[in-house]
């Protein structure tokens, strides 16, 4: 097991995903915000639009080492994290999160994990349900633009606290999201209880951190939607993916793999509002 600080693995100054349910309604926040990594079970976290999170509330922070240089293979082989944690400090752009459990994992091995003495994995008791088909009837056209940006932040609704994790994605001039995973993984088990979700996705491969952290990003919300197999358009797609990401054509060309079509509802876009 890894024995190197978290800081050495994903960075001290690094951009995060934060995601959270607010108290006292539906739904989820997600903010892109800047992470100073203080100490392998504190982080100090700063959001550039203000928030509206409380003492003691539960968050959980994507983190990993992608950058512009990022070179990526089969294996996934950045550091990355899904931290839960709460919140013990806060002011207008700013709070301190401390850890309750994380697990980094590069490629697909776990280097380094933290449970915190006090911290229980919650029990799901959602009864499973049926994904319905994508309603798409032709195939989508790829937005070309994206195709240098190789992975989003998928934020999916757990149970106590979401559930992050950093995985290849094809978006559309529509603006639908495509993601491949194979039904055994927890994202997958989670959205088969709640098929709403987030997908972030940021220009951390091409601008600064404080500049992608306030300007360069996307924050997309829907539901998502299983592509069938026997289709025209799953066939069609899993070849594109294999054009962008050609590192993961074993991945999605196995037998096993299902595609999820994410239709957004709303999307958040700084640049867009500006």
């Amino acid at each position: 097991m890894e024995k190197r600080l978290l800081r050495e693995l994903v960075g001290e100054h690094i951009l995060g995903v934060l995601g959270t349910y607010p108290p006292g309604r539906n739904g989820m926040d997600v903010h892109v915000c800047g992470v100073n990594v203080v100490e392998d079970t504190r982080l100090h976290i700063r959001i550039p639009y203000g928030h509206q999170l409380l003492e003691n509330q539960l968050v959980t922070i994507h983190l990993d080492n992608r950058s512009g240089d990022t070179h990526y293979d089969e294996e996934l082989s950045i550091y990355r994290l899904s931290y839960k944690g709460v919140v013990t400090y806060k002011s207008e752009f700013e709070v301190v999160v401390e850890a309750e459990e994380y697990q980094v994992f590069h490629g697909r091995q776990c280097e380094k994990e933290y449970h915190s003495p006090i911290y229980e994995f919650p029990t799901d008791h959602r009864q499973t349900q049926v994904i319905e088909y994508s309603p798409l009837t032709k195939v989508p056209v790829p937005d070309v633009l994206c195709h240098d940006n190789k992975a989003g932040v998928l934020l999916t609704y757990a149970q106590k606290q979401p559930h992050t994790t950093v995985l290849a994605y094809l978006s559309t001039y529509d603006d639908d999201i495509f993601f491949i995973t194979f039904p055994t993984t927890f994202k997958s088990n989670v959205l088969k209880k709640n098929n709403q979700c987030y997908f972030v996705i940021d220009g951390r491969a091409t601008t600064p951190l404080e500049y992608t952290m306030e300007w360069n990003y996307n924050i997309i919300r829907g539901e998502v939607y299983l592509v069938p197999k026997d289709s025209p358009m799953f066939g069609h797609l899993q070849q594109v993916f294999i054009s962008k990401n050609p590192y993961e054509i074993e991945f999605f060309n196995h037998p096993e793999v299902e595609m999820y079509h994410l239709i957004p509802d709303h999307m958040l876009s700084p640049l867009m509002a500006s």
